[in-house]
């Protein structure tokens, strides 16, 4: 995993960010993270937040966008990210009444779009999947919906190793299987068995990280991104043990 720089996703540590977001970035920079992927700004103007990152070094890794907000205001979108130097954002979830093949077609379309729009700003638009993509429906899973009626050159994917496998299936596999759409890719472990299967830091679980990591080489991708959805622990504890965890794999 040498190549790729290992960045956080604040939704880690949103218990954090929500009462002091200046200071917990801060605190995640002196980790040793490298850059932060956004759920929210924390109310801080893109200056205001262009400032921060100056001042901690930590880069822009992407930004996870809702749907409505990208329909409501997608220029105000475009105009945030451009001023902070964010070269990716992200559809992060799908409401539960669009996942079925029609909502998935509708996403996919309008991703085209955004896709162009975003790409005329210097910006590359991903989707970030959870398991929910890999349900069969009437002969097709939605990642086969969105991977084949989205333009290859407008709309790039964020892989979530932990939801992949979820789903049951293997994330290296498919990392290697769609490498030239792969921007990003989501760090997370996974303990315990069947329904009991849990959020675990990266290390800390059954996940192979050797040929997701491999995979993730050959695609090219661009950022490792932390994330844990929930934390038994302190949320700030998790994410630097998972970043440790990932620096000792380095030095292996």
């Amino acid at each position: 995993m040498n190549k790729i720089p290992v960045g956080l996703q604040l939704y880690t540590v949103r218990d954090w960010t929500e009462k002091d977001f200046v200071g917990t970035v801060r605190k995640v920079a002196e980790m040793g993270y490298a850059g932060v992927e956004f759920a929210g700004y924390g109310g801080l103007s893109a200056e205001a937040m262009g400032e921060l990152l100056d001042e901690t070094g930590l880069e822009p890794a992407g930004s996870h966008v809702a749907i409505p907000l990208m329909e409501e205001d997608l220029e105000g979108v475009i105009r945030y990210n451009q001023a902070i130097g964010n070269p990716f954002v992200g559809v992060p979830w799908m409401a539960t009444e669009l996942r079925n093949p029609a909502g998935f077609r509708q996403v996919a379309k309008k991703m085209n779009v955004w896709g162009q729009a975003y790409a005329e700003a210097g910006i590359q638009l991903y989707y970030h999947n959870h398991n929910f993509e890999f349900e069969m429906m009437d002969g097709v899973t939605g990642w086969e919906i969105l991977m084949n009626e989205t333009d290859p050159d407008l709309v790039y994917f964020e892989t979530d190793v932990y939801w992949m496998r979820y789903a049951g299936y293997d994330p290296a596999e498919l990392i290697k299987r769609y490498a030239d759409r792969i921007a990003l890719v989501h760090l997370k472990d996974m303990t315990g068995e069947g329904d009991a299967r849990t959020f675990a830091e990266v290390g800390e679980g059954t996940t192979d990280f050797a040929p997701i990591f491999a995979a993730a080489e050959a695609a090219d991708a661009d950022w490792y991104i932390v994330e844990q959805d929930r934390c038994n622990g302190s949320s700030i504890e998790s994410a630097r043990m998972s970043l440790n965890n990932l620096k000792a794999w380095n030095k292996a």
